[in-house]
């Protein structure tokens, strides 16, 4: 399996960014068409599509939502086995009251983090 699987090599080396748009989390039915939408994630679940989108995006296409927040890439290769890396991370978070949603892709992982009230995506990062 391709990725860092060390976990002191993980969190020595890994490289966070935080993006400056607002994502929420949304769920539709599974049957949902979605056209003209380019959610950020997509995971089908039993009662239903979750959804990871833009804010904005959400507004303007009538679509209830829940959880503004801000996401954070992990820049390293983790590997999709690595072990206690998101634990480690969100045990920090946790402990400065900070509440995370993890995803896992399959080059990096992505947390989502509560975001400022009030905050807007930059113009062009889209």
């Amino acid at each position: 399996m391709s990725g860092e699987t060390n976990l002191g090599k993980l969190l020595r080396s890994m490289q966070p960014v935080l993006h400056p748009c607002i994502y929420v989390f949304a769920t539709v039915d599974r049957a949902f068409d979605g056209t003209g939408l380019t959610p950020r994630m997509t995971f089908e679940e039993t009662e239903g599509k979750t959804l990871i989108l833009l804010q904005e995006t959400a507004v303007s296409h009538n679509i209830d939502h829940e959880f503004p927040s801000r996401m954070i890439t992990l820049n390293i290769h983790s590997s999709l086995d690595a072990v206690g890396f998101i634990a480690a991370i969100a045990t920090k978070l946790a402990s400065l009251g900070m509440g995370v949603n993890p995803v896992a892709a399959f080059h990096h992982d992505h947390l989502f983090v509560p975001a400022e009230p009030g905050r807007r995506c930059d113009a062009g990062l889209k």
